[in-house]
């Protein structure tokens, strides 16, 4: 777990469970990223109209830019026709072309304009909807994907879109219309020299297309490469304190190489299957080509009087320029298959099942919490916690102990819904939590974890999270409260001292204490610890403790504790094996019963003798 939260800040899906849960979204099959060629559309819906009058406004101006090219072409025609009386003609193709150049300008320029307003608009409206819906997800989606799936969702996938949205629209529209519009024009002038440029740009989309014919299937392996090296890299940049205490660097960063050659490979292979064909749609589709093409043909039709040499210009001319339109046709192309599966990517995100919410919402009447015969399984295989049952009564202190993996962590996070149960029911003051709407259920507890999760802000905001709008004398009482206000007030700016993920030198029990000091502000009647001292020096713990002590006053308590002294007040001890509930009870009556609470003290305290 990592953090401190209630839901007047935001969704608490942010900890971290104890082991990863299934995913929630739909296996993607081989060719997942280009199969729905409709999400694209669905999702740019809102902006549809943009997009027709950005891809108009390019197709006018892409027309428009080939006029200065006819323009040069005629004049060689009128000139080598009549040199003598050419000279009106040849200014009226100069007003053309410069006007041609004109238009192309001012509509591209506007394209852009109306392109990128789409753009920043439907990208805006994305990473909003994107961000809701991550905070209404289960935690066992995000433990199972890890944080690459929501970094290539919030950065490369919209990305990908961005491209087809302000950029490979236009050009391909407008490639499309100086490929129509040229070879509208050079059929005019002489249709079998047409057919021979036609050719030769025919023969690059059919190597082209070669090229791309199982594009889906290596850039799947490429994202999912992609996405173990972002795992491997947040893994190895957060865990950078214990791989240098203890060496074990080498085994992060080979997972992180092992993710770096599988995106070497799948790189390779896509290289080594379309090296030809890719070089051979290049070749085709360079000006040599088609200039060699229409010379020698131009040449001999010429030699044999079937073909003028003012049309030969034309060609010479127009044609040559053709290819420069396949090149952005091309990458434009690719744009479009990378933003449909960007997109496919982004669909099936906002896709995915959130917590469901209550058709019929109730307000708990108290705030006292019970267990009913709770069960849950990550895997829908193997029970993590299995029948147990136990009530934990306002104002009362109930601490849940027990050996390492044996559920206490699973069953304080099913509390505030990180997880349905899949058996039984929690009830908050006589109510299942699955009636109660999750902003009121968070709204009634405080979270407080091992791992300390601070926001690059201000010492003060980070406490206000607790309540945001809370007032600068609440924020200092909760943190006098947490016994924190002395470390604060010694700070470079005190309560305006910006923090940072790793907190701004404060020390552990110091960053512990300022989470509790959210938790006070926040005033929630139910509180979770799960170890919340569990990391912390004797002195640091002690002054933790303190903050708690103040925290828990009259409020429903629930500890997940390791060290059993710390809990050993407790109005009642839940002690749990393998996932079930084997003991219950006061201190004093579990040592009494000489069971598993009673072999885990004595080991403690031989430990610490």
């Amino acid at each position: 777990m990592s953090t401190t939260t209630n839901a007047r800040t935001s969704t608490a899906h942010t900890a971290t469970a104890p082991e990863p849960g299934p995913a929630a979204e739909p296996p993607a099959g081989p060719s997942a990223g280009l199969a729905n060629t409709g999400a694209l559309a669905r999702l740019l819906a809102p902006v549809r109209t943009h997009l027709v009058t950005c891809a108009v406004l390019s197709a006018l101006g892409a027309a428009a830019g080939i006029l200065p090219y006819i323009a040069v072409a005629e004049i060689a025609a009128v000139v080598l026709d009549d040199p003598a009386g050419a000279h009106t003609a040849v200014w009226t193709w100069v007003g053309i072309g410069a006007a041609g150049a004109g238009v192309r300008l001012l509509m591209l320029v506007q394209s852009a304009r109306v392109g990128h307003y789409a753009d920043a608009a439907i990208l805006h409206e994305l990473r909003v909807r994107i961000v809701r819906h991550l905070g209404a997800l289960p935690l066992g989606w995000f433990r199972a994907s890890g944080s690459g799936r929501v970094k290539r969702a919030m950065t490369g996938d919209l990305e990908e879109m961005h491209e087809v949205i302000a950029h490979a629209l236009g050009q391909l529209t407008g490639a499309l219309t100086v490929t129509v519009v040229g070879m509208g024009y050079l059929l005019l002038v002489d249709a079998r020299m047409a057919l021979i440029a036609l050719g030769v740009l025919a023969l690059t989309a059919v190597f082209y297309r070669i090229s791309m014919r199982s594009m889906t299937t290596h850039m799947n392996r490429l994202i999912a490469a992609e996405g173990r090296i972002s795992a491997a890299s947040v893994e190895y940049a957060d865990g950078i304190q214990v791989v240098k205490t203890f060496g074990t660097g080498g085994r992060i960063l080979r997972r992180f190489d092992d993710a770096v050659d599988e995106y070497a490979g799948a790189f390779a292979a896509w290289v080594a299957e379309v090296r030809y064909s890719s070089a051979a749609s290049r070749l085709f589709g360079s000006e040599m080509a088609v200039l060699a093409a229409v010379t020698t043909a131009g040449l001999i039709l010429v030699d044999r009087g079937s073909l003028a040499v003012a049309d030969l210009v034309a060609f010479l001319v127009v044609a040559i320029g053709l290819p420069n339109s396949v090149i952005p046709a091309v990458t434009a192309s690719q744009g479009v298959r990378k933003g449909r599966m960007g997109a496919t990517n982004i669909e099936r995100l906002l896709s995915l099942a959130p917590l469901p919410e209550p058709e019929e919402p109730r307000t708990p009447s108290g705030h006292g919490v019970e267990f009913d015969r709770v069960t849950f399984s990550y895997d829908g295989v193997t029970s993590a916690v299995e029948e147990i049952s136990a009530s934990c009564p306002p104002g009362t202190v109930t601490a849940i102990v027990g050996p390492s993996g044996a559920g206490k962590t699973t069953l304080a996070s099913l509390l505030p819904r990180f997880y349905d149960v899949t058996g039984g029911a929690v009830r908050i003051g006589g109510t299942d939590i699955r009636s109660i709407p999750s902003a009121e259920l968070l709204a009634t507890m405080s979270l407080v974890f091992q791992d300390v999760a601070l926001l690059r802000d201000s010492v003060a905001e980070n406490i206000r999270i607790g309540r945001p709008g809370a007032d600068d004398a609440a924020v200092r009482r909760a943190a006098t409260a947490a016994h924190v206000h002395d470390v604060i007030e010694r700070l470079p700016h005190g309560y305006d001292t910006p923090l940072d993920a790793g907190g701004g030198g404060l020390s552990g029990g110091e960053r512990q204490r300022l989470t509790i000091a959210r938790a006070i502000l926040s005033e929630a009647p139910v509180v979770v610890l799960d170890e919340a001292t569990a990391a912390l020096d004797p002195d640091s713990e002690s002054a933790v403790q303190g903050a708690l002590a103040t925290l828990a006053v009259g409020k429903t308590v629930i500890v997940i504790a390791h060290r059993l002294h710390t809990i050993a007040g407790a109005d009642q001890i839940l002690v749990l094996d393998r996932g079930r509930l084997v003991e219950r009870g006061r201190h004093g009556e579990l040592l009494a019963l000489g069971g598993l609470y009673a072999r885990m003290w004595a080991a403690q305290k031989g430990a610490i003798g």
